[in-house]
């Protein structure tokens, strides 16, 4: 189990934090956020529940737009906006 940020594209990220549980998705959320630049999106993907609440919350607390939330089996997707 290892976190995994990368480069998909000019200005797009992924995230992914599967296997962790709060609150290591949410830290790992905000610092790829922190490395990005203004207008960069990052898909966040994670299997923990709470942490699509907590992810949430520190976009609107950060001015960050989430474009997306979506669960695909057993795993969530929150695609994010750097603001």
């Amino acid at each position: 189990m290892a976190m995994k940020f990368e480069k998909t594209g000019e200005g797009t990220y992924l995230l992914d934090v599967t296997g962790y549980v709060c609150p290591h998705p949410q830290l790992y959320a905000k610092k790829s956020l922190e490395k990005m630049a203004e207008g960069d999106t990052v898909e966040v993907i994670f299997d923990n529940p709470s942490s699509g609440e907590t992810i949430t919350q520190l976009c609107e607390q950060a001015g960050h737009e989430v474009l997306e939330n979506k669960k695909e089996g057993t795993k969530y997707i929150i695609k994010i906006k750097k603001g």
